[in-house]
């Protein structure tokens, strides 16, 4: 036998197995994005009030972003 060289006989199974891969990786259907959405626990509803979905966060980190540092209090 030579070095590097497959025994004859598994192109097939190699040709399959290549197919399947390519199958797999290009054509996988889409993905379920609402699905996706509950099992991260992500919901459309969560912020319907009107408020931006980072209100908290302006709400904490807003004297950051004015150039001051906030109160010993942290608020």
């Amino acid at each position: 036998m030579f070095e590097g060289v497959e025994p004859m006989g598994r192109g097939r199974a190699k040709a399959k197995q290549v197919k399947v891969a390519r199958q797999l990786k290009y054509n996988s259907g889409g993905t379920d994005l609402d699905r996706l959405r509950t099992e991260l626990g992500v919901g459309k509803a969560d912020h319907n009030d009107g408020e931006p979905a980072d209100a908290d966060l302006m709400d904490r980190y807003g004297d950051y972003a004015d150039g001051e540092e906030p109160d010993e209090d942290g608020k």
